[in-house]
């Protein structure tokens, strides 16, 4: 998914619970899926800028010859504004574009 172009919201807003808890009819269960796939989203943003910004990477000996690099104080800004891992994992579950299973509920059904 292009977290760029997300329109999840970029600060903290009250979701309804009854949008929330829709799919599963049980809150804590879509509570848990929407915090797995969060830490599945952090994971690959940090991922994405860590590689990002190792492109700038220098090896100095020195620490007195620290170098500012524009280009890495914008890639770090853009990141750090985009919307937070939490919020992306919400508007994913609320557009149902996150795939889930209980296996618990699967042996049941047989």
């Amino acid at each position: 998914m292009d977290y760029k172009e997300s329109k999840a919201p970029k600060t903290t807003i009250t979701y309804n619970r009854d949008a929330i808890a829709k799919q599963t009819s049980n809150i804590y269960e879509a509570i848990t899926i929407i915090a797995k796939r969060s830490e599945q989203i952090g994971s690959q943003l940090k991922e994405e800028l860590t590689a990002k910004l190792k492109e700038f990477e220098t090896h100095n000996e020195g620490l007195e010859e620290i170098f500012e690099n524009k280009e890495q104080i914008e890639i770090s800004k853009f990141y750090e504004r985009l919307p937070k891992k939490t919020a992306l994992a919400v508007e994913e579950w609320l557009n149902e574009r996150i795939y889930y299973r209980n296996p618990d509920h699967t042996k049941k059904e047989e």
